[in-house]
């Protein structure tokens, strides 16, 4: 992001404490190989990128190539996630295992599933491993419908951010939900990140608009005709998009305002 711009001057995001510049977070899954997983990461400006612990090599096999060769930890806040979870004490398992590979690393992204053909949450399972992560030291960022009672309750609970979907996981249906996400940004005391659904640049931006605090996405870049450039438009996307919300928008009306008032015109 360049430095010059607002958000990164002092809109800061703010997760578990630490401040980013960026408000795009990325997936590392469904790309062609891990240069396009680089490129496509760095034309995001992304700061956070996730990684499926049961899908990726991040050292748990030395012989296969390790994709924090491409994204240092130096460089990026890793979020493993509990992508392919049914159930709660998997995804606590899954965590665990992730905690130990990445030196004690505690922030985690939790996402329980419930069905398999549409990748909804399992709410029930998805607060059972809330509260049990929480009680042992983790930083948990919620993946979860978008029912505000249930978004507030996983806030309660002490999860860092709650990351409602906007429409099921990689459908690329962009935002179903405009006012579930307008009353749990409303009520929320912690970052509001949407979560599965984006499609294209201008469902980033209606996020970003509505006042959610960042968005995550993988399969709308990673499977884009040209990953590298949808990524770039992504970017622009949440900036833009955030710049509006700033700017606060004027209301909608059923009738004209003219551009130049009509008073006082001569002649």
């Amino acid at each position: 992001m360049d430095d010059r711009s607002p958000q990164a001057a002092g809109d800061a995001l703010v997760i578990a404490g630490k401040r980013y510049r960026s408000r795009l977070l990325t997936g590392t899954g469904k790309f062609k190989d891990l240069e396009e997983t680089r490129l496509a990461t760095e034309a995001a400006a992304s700061e956070i990128v996730t990684v499926a612990i049961r899908r990726s090599n991040i050292g748990q096999d030395p012989d296969q190539p390790n994709l924090l060769d491409v994204l240092p930890p130096e460089r990026y806040t890793i979020l493993p996630n509990t992508a392919g979870c049914y159930s709660a004490e998997e995804a606590v398992r899954t965590c665990r295992l992730a905690r130990e590979l990445l030196d004690g690393h505690s922030l985690v992204k939790l996402e329980v599933l419930g069905d398999r053909k549409t990748l909804f949450p399992d709410v029930v399972q998805t607060l059972a491993a809330a509260e049990t992560l929480v009680a042992d030291g983790f930083q948990v960022m919620v993946y979860t419908s978008d029912d505000p009672i249930l978004c507030k309750r996983l806030e309660e609970l002490g999860c860092v951010a709650v990351m409602p979907l906007a429409a099921p996981i990689g459908s690329g249906l962009g935002i179903q939900n405009r006012y579930n996400l307008m009353e749990i940004v409303e009520n929320a005391t912690v970052p509001i990140i949407v979560d599965a659904g984006v499609g294209t640049a201008s469902d980033a931006a209606i996020a970003m608009e509505l006042g959610c605090d960042g968005v995550l996405m993988n399969t709308a870049i990673a499977g884009a005709r040209e990953p590298v450039r949808m990524a770039r438009a992504m970017r622009l996307a949440i900036e833009a998009g955030r710049e509006a919300f700033l700017a606060g928008r004027i209301p909608r009306k059923r009738y004209a305002s003219a551009s130049s008032p009509i008073e006082g015109l001569v002649g």
